[in-house]
């Protein structure tokens, strides 16, 4: 295992140049091949649990998706604070910011990073609970999209670029999964679900964060500041390819079917958002299935 990691090493360093020496030895980010390795164990769970559950009865997992969601808005909170608190410490530019300019507010704001690179792998329990819950139609090609290639591009982030202008993004998505995973974690409570009444406005918050990120990104490359341009480029490409996923989403969603949204709202009933109904059981929201964006 240890050539192996020390031969993949050597070949990514090759491609990618040196890393950034303030995360060296730090837990998971040493070698890339625990990350691909989680990667390709969540894609074989995503292919092979419905198989498994086909003839099982689904779970309910109502008492744990309280837990777990609540758990996930509070390292959310937590990071969406840190990382403005530091950004306004560290006085980080909008336009463009470096990796190392800011002194102490760098190291905060890697620190922080860390713990949401961690949290995609934490993510990958979304997907999980749909395969035990028996929802497997909220698994769709941009639900698997966007969990496996962001765990991956995160770890390449915090070993080359894991402060500076890599920040904005994670920001904005740390808010956005607040409200995220807020609903999630209440809409598993039944009497709180006639009042929850942002859902449609989550996937209208990721649409705005994905077009202010390739924005934010944009103006690194109009008025270059000394990070990395091949950087700047991937992150243009991904938002776009997000913005193309998460609109289409939309659309079928929140404009074919808003009548039956709002009735369904009406109801009481816990619809999804972005696909996501583990609040409820399959019984309860067979008849009001959608699919999830993220």
């Amino acid at each position: 295992m240890e050539a192996l990691n020390d031969r993949v090493n050597t070949y990514i360093d090759s491609w990618m140049g040196p890393r950034d020496p303030r995360v060296r030895g730090w837990f998971l980010l040493d070698n890339y091949v625990p990350t691909f390795v989680f990667t390709i164990m969540y894609l074989l769970i995503v292919w092979m649990g419905p198989k498994y559950m086909k003839n099982r009865q689904p779970y309910s997992c109502r008492g744990i998706l309280v837990v777990y969601n609540l758990a996930l808005t509070l390292l959310s909170l937590y990071m969406f604070y840190e990382l403005v608190t530091a950004v306004w410490q560290g006085g980080y530019n909008f336009f463009c910011q470096d990796t190392h300019s800011a002194g102490e507010a760098d190291n905060k704001i890697i620190h922080v990073l860390w713990w949401y690179y961690f949290s995609k792998l934490i993510e990958f329990m979304d997907t999980f609970f749909f395969i035990l819950r028996k929802n497997n139609h909220q698994i769709t090609f941009l639900h698997i999209y966007h969990h496996a290639t962001m765990l991956n591009i995160w770890w390449f982030v915090m070993n080359w670029v894991p402060c500076g202008h890599s920040y904005f993004g994670a920001t904005f998505n740390s808010f956005i999964h607040v409200l995220m995973y807020s609903y999630y974690g209440l809409s598993a409570i039944p009497f709180m679900r006639p009042y929850l009444w942002w859902k449609k406005y989550i996937t209208q918050g990721q649409l705005v964060q994905f077009v202010m990120t390739m924005i934010q990104t944009s103006c690194a490359v109009v008025w270059p500041c000394g990070f990395p341009m091949g950087w700047l480029y991937f992150q243009i490409s991904y938002m776009v390819t997000l913005i193309i996923l998460f609109l289409n989403f939309y659309i079928k969603t929140y404009k074919k079917h808003g009548a039956s949204s709002k009735k369904d709202y009406r109801n009481g009933a816990a619809t999804s958002v972005n696909g996501h109904t583990n609040g409820t059981t399959p019984a309860e929201t067979l008849k009001y299935r959608k699919s999830r964006a993220d």
